[in-house]
């Protein structure tokens, strides 16, 4: 059988622990016997990282931006422990943070949904995607812990010496200040990815905040996302018979728990954080979420939502059999795949990338699945496979 042929170059960025095992079978088994898999690829595990001073995941990033698409497998963020146990330099910030931030872009992340395993919101039928703006506000908060009586205030010095000053509050007593930001150019970024993305998948769009109550921090929001959206993208959105409305938080999440999904929800920061987890967690496993980073020039990174899974890969190790869930890394395989052949007109490519999406998903529906989705699944007499055998099972497939 002739191999399906690539133009050009996917940005290959490789991780750590047991999604870095994976990551090889995924290639050996489902990507290499079909396809003349061109990447550039950048090794993100932890020592090499530790080994250039992270530079790797700076050179990553910038490749990134040269290629237009990536596929990121899971990398450990340091924490004490990790820095003993693999005896680092210093603790290395958070490589999706870094990539985040170079790129300037907004996370997307959806639920995979599939025969078997039912979201607990009975009224759910389709994806609900989250749209996380990933700067600012409480994330960069700075903080105070008021030790008594006292004045608290607000103030803003700007270049040219101009003040502006509001009081928070008069404390009779001990209390706590938490003063947060974000910046107009960020919040342009978040917007344009959002409406590029919903253009991208055809869905609508709602954006969420509280302005009636953050009547300044919040409102720069939903007024910096309608001016954008009027002057750039109404027209594109009723070509391709999609909406974008504004909503109060508060309604949103009432609206989310009573309709079908099948939408975009662009949330702030802290807000996009809780929800994803939420809708994660109620259509069935972090390891059954897409996640692809988008940046509002064009630039996209696929990626696991999850981490590296370090209780099985210590088994692993020790010669033991795990049964990890490799479906997210799978979905991000073919993302970048899929997106890489639009973006190059390779016709070949992305409908291999919807046959191997399919060839998961029915080895699942067929009863064959890894053993947390057999704890959740609705399926009888399933297979409870281990991680190598899966990924076969789904070779086979397709």
């Amino acid at each position: 059988m002739s191999k399906i042929q690539m133009t050009t170059p996917l940005v290959e960025m490789d991780g750590d622990e047991m999604t870095r095992i994976l990551w090889k079978m995924i290639k050996d088994e489902l990507l290499l016997p079909f396809i003349d898999l061109k990447t550039e690829y950048y090794d993100l595990g932890l020592e090499h990282r530790n080994e250039t001073d992270d530079q790797v995941t700076f050179d990553s990033a910038e490749a990134t931006k040269k290629y237009g698409v990536a596929v990121k497998c899971a990398t450990i963020t340091p924490n004490a422990a990790r820095m003993d146990e693999y005896d680092l330099k210093e603790m290395w910030k958070s490589p999706n943070g870094t990539i985040r931030a170079i790129l300037d872009g907004t996370v997307f992340r959806a639920p995979i949904t599939v025969k078997g395993i039912e979201p607990t919101v009975s009224k759910w039928k389709k994806p609900i995607t989250i749209a996380r703006h990933a700067y600012g506000d409480v994330y960069k908060g700075v903080e105070i812990k008021v030790p008594g009586a006292g004045k608290a205030e607000l103030v803003y010095t700007g270049e040219d010496g101009t003040e502006i000053r509001e009081t928070i509050h008069e404390f009779d007593g001990a209390g706590i200040i938490q003063g947060m930001h974000n910046v107009d150019k960020s919040i342009e970024s978040f917007a344009r990815s959002c409406f590029k993305y919903a253009l991208d998948t055809k869905q609508d769009l709602w954006f969420a905040t509280k302005d009636t109550i953050s009547k300044k921090y919040d409102h720069t929001f939903k007024d910096i996302f309608q001016e954008i959206y009027d002057a750039e993208y109404a027209q594109q959105f009723e070509a391709a018979g999609i909406e974008y409305f504004y909503t109060l938080i508060d309604d949103a999440v009432a609206r989310v728990m009573k309709s079908e999904g099948g939408y975009i929800w662009a949330c702030k920061n802290y807000d996009g954080d809780v929800m994803s987890d939420m809708i994660s967690s109620a259509f069935g496993s972090l390891a059954m979420m897409t996640s692809v980073l988008v940046s509002p020039q064009g630039y996209y990174e696929y990626e696991a939502a999850h981490g590296t899974v370090q209780r099985h890969y210590y088994k692993h190790l020790k010669g033991e059999e795990t049964s990890t869930n490799s479906v997210a890394t799978i979905f991000a395989w073919t993302g970048a795949l899929r997106k890489r052949g639009e973006l190059d007109g390779n016709k070949e490519l992305m409908e291999f990338a919807d046959k191997l999406e399919k060839a998961t998903l029915d080895t699942i529906e067929s009863g064959t699945m890894t053993k947390d989705l057999a704890l959740i699944t609705t399926l009888e007499n399933v297979n409870a496979v281990n991680s190598e055998d899966f990924i076969k099972a789904i070779a086979e497939r397709l």
